[in-house]
């Protein structure tokens, strides 16, 4: 079998961690490219020993000469407190990112898998949100820096394989969890699993009513890599997300009660353009990559409390 050499940015991420895993399971060469601004060493510390992997300690701002055959673009802040922090080098990591990973793909032949989000719909107008519906974004709220920095690099992706015949594929992360969630990354489920843990008040932004989609890491995984393999003409964008709905309450409840706590939830300010519904259709996905999740919210948050157990001190 043929050895792929396959380059992830953001490979000590969240997602990328988990994805590094499952390409050297499957007997993959694989270069893990993170500069640690939000990835953690930690994340990949049982695979620095293998062979057939590979860290690179290095920004996706500048251009990277390697050789490879397949390139997962990951690297970017995902969450609000992450890309807030300094918003105009979240917009230089989506924008440049994409320019030097698509550079890479084109000189290299490789294909490439742009990492995109749901956030590019924005605060949406229809639900469940599908492929061809082009968003509602404020391109000058606090949260502009990640939604379109994103939305430019899907310009770009669809620019170079029109332009230059790039081989690309393009997703779209609906909100997923999972073991190896930053403690301090401020997402609703980490949020609310830490809170919970430590015995605090669980906060909920606005009156708890918004809706998110919840999917498990291992099912995000398997969605990303199944589209970077799919059939050659292929190229999205595909939503890949579970569709379950529930509302933010509801998630804080399930929380204190798999976690036997004994926390209140309290209520605090809706923050600026944050959306009041987050649902996929997932139909594309199913058609074109036999792919759906599996893994229900109860038993993919009871293996998450598992993991925060473990970290926190």
């Amino acid at each position: 079998m043929k050895r792929n050499r396959v380059l992830v940015t953001g490979g000590a991420g969240f997602l990328g961690s988990h994805l590094c895993d499952r390409l050297i399971e499957a007997g993959n060469d694989v270069i893990c490219v993170d500069n640690l601004f939000t990835g953690s060493k930690e994340n990949i510390r049982h695979l620095l020993g293998n062979h057939y992997f590979e860290f690179i300690r290095h920004d996706v701002i500048q251009p990277i000469y390697v050789e490879c055959d397949q390139i997962y673009n990951l690297a970017c802040p995902a969450s609000p407190i992450q890309y807030q922090r300094d918003p105009i080098y979240t917009t230089k990591t989506s924008i440049y990112g994409a320019f030097n990973t698509l550079g890479l793909a084109k000189r290299t032949g490789a294909r490439i898998l742009q990492s995109s989000t749901s956030e590019v719909y924005g605060d949406p107008e229809v639900s469940p949100q599908v492929e061809g519906y082009r968003g509602k974004v404020n391109t000058i709220g606090p949260r502009a820096c990640y939604d379109e920095g994103k939305r430019v690099a899907e310009t770009l992706f669809f620019d170079y394989h029109r332009q230059h015949g790039v081989d690309i594929k393009l997703m779209r992360i609906f909100n997923t969890y999972g073991p190896r969630m930053d403690i301090g990354d401020g997402r609703v489920v980490s949020n609310f699993i830490v809170q919970a843990l430590r015995g605090q008040d669980i906060t909920i932004y606005g009156d708890g009513s918004q809706t998110r989609s919840f999917c498990y890491v291992d099912d995000l995984i398997e969605g990303m890599i199944r589209l970077m393999n799919s059939r050659e003409g292929f190229t999205g964008p595909v939503n890949i997300g579970n569709p379950g709905e529930f509302t933010i309450k509801q998630l804080a409840e399930m929380v204190i009660d798999l976690t036997g706590s004994s926390s209140k939830i309290v209520y605090g300010d809706l923050p600026a353009d944050d959306p009041m519904q987050r649902k996929p259709d997932i139909t594309l996905a199913k058609k074109e990559l036999n792919w759906e999740p599996s893994i229900k919210l109860k038993e993919g948050l009871l293996s998450t409390i598992e993991y925060f157990k473990s970290v926190i001190s």
